[in-house]
C-alpha cells in the first residue's frame, strides 16, 4: 500500500521553496503536446490533472482549451497553485478516492502519478470509474529501461538515490503499467519521451552532472532504435466498457 502521509509531508515540505517544477519550461509543452496528441480530445473537453502538484500542467491544460481541474494530495502545494494561478480549480484529494462523480470526466491526466503506487490497481480502478464511456486518459512515468532512471532511482541499483523522492516511488515497466489498466477495462498503447530536460536534481553531487544527462538524453535516447530505453513512458487509453 502506499504511505499516503509520507507523499503529503514529501510534497508539503517541497511547496516551501516553490520547488518541485522540475521540468524545463519547453518540458512541459511537450508534454501536454503529446496529452494533447495520445488523448485525442477536442478543446473544452473536461479533464482532471491528477497528481497537479501547484498546477503547472493544470494551468496549461486550460490555455490549451480544455476544462482543467488540478487533484493533488498535498494541501500545501494546492495552496501554492492557488496563489500562482488565480481562478484555477484546484482540489485537495487522493487520486485513489477520486472526489469526482462516476462518467463526470472525458479525460485524465496522470502527472507522474503511476510510480507512486506499489500498486496502482485501485488508480486504474477510480480513472476508470470517473470517466464517461469513450474517455481517455495519459500517463507520464519514469521508465525502468532506461539506463539512467534505473541507476539512479531503482531500488535494486548500488547507485539508487533515495533523495529526491519519497518511499513509494519506482520506475516503472511498460508491461505492468498496460496490464493493470487493460484489467480495469481500458484499451492501452504505451509510447516514449526522450529530451525532456531537468532544471536540476536533488543532490549537489548529480547536479553536476546534469547537463551531461540532458545532453545524452536529446541525442542518444531521442535516437529510433532507442526509443524503448527513453527516460520516460507515455501510457494512454479509452475506457471501452460501462460497467
Amino acid at each position: 500500500m502506499q504511505d499516503k502521509q509520507k507523499e503529503v509531508d514529501f510534497f508539503d515540505a517541497h511547496a516551501v521553496s516553490d520547488g518541485w517544477d522540475v521540468f524545463t519550461p519547453q518540458a512541459n509543452a511537450r508534454l501536454i503536446a503529446a496529452f494533447v496528441r495520445l488523448s485525442g480530445l477536442h478543446h473544452c473537453a473536461r479533464v482532471a490533472d491528477l497528481g497537479c502538484g501547484s498546477g503547472v500542467f493544470t494551468e496549461l491544460l486550460r490555455r490549451e482549451g480544455f476544462l482543467s481541474v488540478g487533484l493533488d494530495i498535498s494541501p500545501k502545494l494546492i495552496a501554492l497553485g492557488r496563489v500562482k494561478y488565480p481562478g484555477l480549480d484546484l482540489r485537495v484529494g487522493d487520486a485513489e478516492n477520486l472526489p469526482f462523480d462516476s462518467g463526470s470526466l472525458d479525460g485524465a491526466l496522470l502527472s507522474g502519478l503511476v510510480h507512486h503506487f506499489p500498486d496502482p490497481s485501485r488508480l486504474a480502478k477510480e480513472v476508470w470509474r470517473v470517466l464517461k464511456p469513450g474517455g481517455r486518459f495519459v500517463a507520464y512515468d519514469p521508465n525502468r529501461m532506461n539506463p539512467f532512471m534505473w541507476l539512479y532511482r531503482d531500488r535494486s541499483s548500488p547507485f539508487y538515490s533515495p533523495i529526491g523522492v519519497t518511499e513509494n516511488e519506482r520506475p516503472v515497466l511498460a508491461s505492468r503499467v498496460v496490464d493493470v489498466f487493460r484489467k480495469e477495462g481500458f484499451s492501452v498503447s504505451t509510447d516514449y519521451l526522450a529530451g525532456l530536460a531537468f532544471r536540476y536534481v536533488a543532490t549537489q553531487r548529480h547536479r553536476k552532472l546534469l547537463l551531461i544527462y540532458n545532453f545524452i538524453d536529446n541525442v542518444i535516447f531521442n535516437l529510433p532504435v532507442m526509443k524503448p530505453f527513453r527516460p520516460f513512458l507515455l501510457t494512454s487509453g479509452e475506457k471501452l466498457r460501462t460497467g
